[in-house]
């Protein structure tokens, strides 16, 4: 990959005859079109937007449906040598007043010269779509009806030109958006590359995942247009309202890679009806990576235990550790281990008082099992730091510190953000984690940890267990801090939504069989839990639960509380 100058260079390179993009829409729909195909449509949107005076270094907002037409707009920005950004398109799922404020600080910081919109934009939307002086909102088509191949001025786009924006998750972290470079970009797929092995004629790629999110943009767009692999997509939200498409897809194109978060893992086998899963064949896939931080493997073992009778093989599974300011990953596990990510078990009372792992057996009492993301990609490093800053040896619970050749440039216009993430080189990813035997074990953020009677406890523990009650819908319960000024600490409080509206008239026995499972689970005790109905749980774009709007959410039901240590 480092013979490209850059990323468009890598797919004037492509095979014109291999199947590049196919948009899965349902059964009796797809569409796929050829590396050529999507070349041609990419340089016509690159001469519509020319067309609106949009030139190298403008930034172009792109806010589409998750299909081809969208992907051949970003491309064909990148082709003028302008900076194009995804943006969340809206769909029921997300508050919209949530939505409002986010697009409303993202358009306004990038102070972009296009932002560009498909037919179907909600009108009560288009007043949140910040407009500099110049800027202009368009309406774009796919491009499939131009038939004249389009003819650009050759443009020359150096390595070291920004190649575009991407933004993160949460509904605050939107306002950062992560600055990136064509060679940092080239450096990470090399990188990547590598280590899965990749093979552009043999390979291809399963994908649900949003392309405003870096596991989307980066792993399932950006790697196989460089890598000249094929990807077969469908959009987040029919995903979501029909899991078990994932199983059907990979099964009838052979997909063999395929990104996914922790809660995917459990999702999926919970959603598929179990009498179904022989109609479906996974033996094709040679890497399904969780890509979530932390990384649970009892989730994973869950995903095995159901589908290995349909061919998934032992060490399909794998981990990695990735955030949009390195472009993607910073580890990744060994996809030629036989078994999958490293596991280690740790006594739970020294983990929680003194932040250190000190391994046990499995089986031990009050052990905490840990699954590693995998070594570091090469040419890139990560520290362990304590809260003073001082490095931490291997065991020693802190917060990760990464540096890289493909790290971020900068939070775009937001100098001071960047100021304070990047010291000496060193970005503070605001993870903590450990380090055993060159393996880098992620924990959970920073700012999520709560501490409760000298202890630290981390939300995603609590959430696990209160989600594993029958109940409870997957992943829609939010643990956070609540400050006790008699006791001098914090106690925990519960948010958590149940499978039906119904289940409220017996909250006694849920609550009360919720509490026994933390204090088996974890030997901590919750002070409160509010259940409450389907989809009351504040979501990100990503579909996940948001601690902080939520925690928000609640505040206003319930003013006499007093919510700490939860954000996004």
């Amino acid at each position: 990959m480092n013979r490209f100058r850059n990323l468009i260079d890598a797919l004037a390179a492509a095979p014109g005859d291999r199947p590049f993009v196919t948009a899965w829409i349902d059964e009796d729909e797809q569409e796929t079109v050829t590396f050529a195909e999507f070349r041609r449509r990419a340089r016509s949107q690159a001469k519509m937007l020319s067309e609106y005076e949009v030139n190298t270094g403008d930034r172009v907002i792109i806010l589409m449906p998750q299909q081809i037409a969208a992907m051949t707009t970003f491309v064909g920005a990148m082709m003028l040598g302008a900076v194009p950004a995804f943006l969340a398109y809206p769909n029921f799922k997300v508050e919209a007043s949530k939505y409002r404020a986010g697009l409303a600080g993202v358009t306004a910081n990038l102070k972009a010269k296009m932002v560009v919109i498909d037919d179907a934009f909600p009108e009560d939307m288009l007043g949140h779509v910040h407009l500099c002086e110049e800027a202009k909102l368009i309406r774009a088509g796919d491009s499939k009806s131009v038939g004249a191949e389009v003819e650009l001025h050759d443009l020359e786009v150096r390595p070291e030109s920004l190649a575009f924006i991407q933004h993160s998750a949460g509904t605050t972290g939107l306002q950062k958006g992560v600055a990136l470079t064509h060679a940092a970009v080239l450096n990470q797929l090399e990188h990547l590359a590598h280590a899965l092995k990749i093979d552009g004629e043999k390979d291809s790629v399963y994908s649900w995942l949003p392309l405003y999110h870096d596991m989307g943009l980066i792993a399932c767009f950006i790697l196989p247009m460089v890598c000249h692999m094929r990807v077969v997509m469908q959009s987040p939200l029919d995903w979501v309202m029909h899991p078990e498409t994932m199983l059907q897809i990979i099964s009838e194109y052979k997909c063999t890679l395929a990104w996914l978060p922790n809660f995917a893992f459990q999702f999926v086998p919970r959603r598929t009806p179990p009498n179904r899963w022989a109609q479906y064949d996974l033996s094709s896939a040679r890497a399904l990576i969780n890509c979530s931080e932390p990384v649970r493997s009892s989730s994973m073992q869950e995903f095995e235990n159901a589908f290995s009778a349909i061919g998934l093989k032992s060490g399909t599974l794998h981990s990695s550790y990735a955030m949009a300011e390195n472009v993607f990953a910073v580890t990744q596990s060994d996809i030629n281990a036989p078994s999958g990510p490293n596991r280690v078990w740790a006594d739970g009372q020294r983990f929680r008082s003194m932040h250190v792992i000190a391994p046990v057996a499995q089986g031990t009492p009050g052990a905490v099992c840990f699954t590693s993301s995998g070594r570091l990609l090469p040419n890139n490093e990560a520290r362990i730091a304590s809260d003073s800053g001082i490095l931490l040896a291997p065991g020693f619970v802190g917060e990760i510190l990464v540096k890289s050749d493909s790290l971020f440039t900068d939070y775009y216009n937001r100098p001071d953000l960047t100021a304070k993430a990047i010291v000496e080189g060193w970005y503070s990813t605001g993870d903590l984690g450990f380090t055993l035997e060159d393996q880098l074990y992620v924990i959970g953020r920073k700012k999520d940890l709560l501490i409760v009677g000298g202890e630290n406890i981390y939300p995603q523990d609590i959430e696990e267990i209160v989600a594993s009650h029958p109940a409870i819908h997957d992943g829609r319960a939010v643990a956070m801090g609540v400050y006790n000024s008699d006791l001098g600490t914090e106690d925990i409080v519960v948010v958590a939504e149940v499978e039906r509206e119904e289940l409220l008239t017996n909250t006694v026995d849920i609550e009360r069989e919720i509490r026994n499972l933390v204090v088996g689970g974890i030997g901590v005790a919750v002070r409160t839990i509010f259940l409450k109905p389907p989809k009351w749980v504040v979501k990100s774009t990503a579909g996940k639960a948001a601690r902080s709007g939520t925690r928000e959410k609640l505040l206003k039901e319930h003013p006499e509380l007093d919510v700490r240590g939860s954000g996004d």
